[in-house]
This record gives structure tokens, sequence and C-alpha cells, in this order.
């Protein structure tokens, strides 16, 4: 797994072996940065970047990649994020809190937001994050979206982009 744009381009992720953590693919992190950066009038240079359920971090380094002003990493197992942070020696604050607790107590806005929780619990999250994330985004904020594409993660804000990616539904929304 590795940085695929930016200045970090080529970098290495560390994933752990087990099968906990599900990396988002190069190729898919790849396709939907491009999008983000040409489809959407570069929503990531400069952006204030929120990557909840962030796993080993790889959507959120991406971003800091290609120009994000900084990111903020939420899991409740931090370690895998921490290491690669650490490992590409860039700054950025890495949270151990799960993703709803999080957004209930953080006074931070965000511009751009990354909501890639376990495929098993992405159907029973929609409502909540729903009811949450209004407080954290900036005005112009957009929220993407990864899960399974047999049992998605529904918000309910405006769907801007929609596309599967085999098993994976990337979703791009703004609020």
């Amino acid at each position: 797994m590795r940085i695929v744009g930016g200045r970090l381009r080529g970098r290495a992720l560390a994933a752990p072996k087990s099968q906990a953590i599900r990396p988002t693919a190069d190729r898919l992190r790849e396709a939907l940065f491009n999008i983000l950066v040409h489809a959407y009038g570069d929503a990531v240079s400069g952006a204030r970047v929120l990557d909840l359920f962030d796993g080993t971090g790889a959507l959120g380094i991406e971003a800091l990649s290609r120009g994000a002003a900084d990111a903020t990493f939420v899991d409740t197992d931090p370690a895998p994020a921490q290491r690669n942070v650490d490992a590409i020696v860039i700054e950025a604050t890495v949270d151990r809190r799960a993703a709803l607790r999080f957004l209930a107590n953080t006074k931070a806005r965000y511009d751009l937001v990354f909501a890639d929780p376990p495929y098993s619990s992405a159907p029973s999250l929609g409502a909540a994050l729903t009811q949450l994330l209004p407080a954290v985004l900036s005005k112009n904020a957009r929220i993407v979206t990864e899960s399974d594409k047999r049992a998605p993660l529904d918000l309910g804000f405006p769907l801007e982009f929609e596309r599967d990616y085999g098993d994976t539904r990337i979703r791009i929304h703004r609020v």
C-alpha cells in the first residue's frame, strides 16, 4: 500500500496483517482523489480534513500529500494510523475515540470528511452521523463515505456522486 499522489507519492503505508482493518485500495484512493480534485474544484488543497474510522489513515494521509492544510484521524484503535503518521513524518492529530463520541465532543470545523466504518456496522451508523456531522462541517464541506454496496452507509445529506468499485461503494455528499 502506497501514497498514490501529491508530494508524498510513492511512500509506503503500513497495514496490519489482521483482517480487522480493511485499508482503502491504492487504485480506489487514486480514483477518489482524482474526482475530488478535478470534479470539485480541488476540494482537497487547503482543506481541514477529518478521517473517521481511519484504520491505517490512508485517506487522510493521501489528502495531506495532496495539499490539505491539516488532518485529524479518529479511531478506537489509533495505532495503525499513528504508525503511518510517524513513519512519514507529517504533523497530524490522531485521536483515540469512537467516531460518534468524537463528533459529539469536538468544536473543530472540517472542510472534507472521510467516513469509512467497518462494513458490518455502516448501515447502523447513518442516522447518528447525519445528526452529528453538521456541527463539525464548514459551509461548503463535503463528506466522502466508503461502504459495502450491499449494505451502504446512508447519510441524510444531498448526494453529489456515487460509484461502485467492485463491492465497494463511494459516495460524496454536500451539506
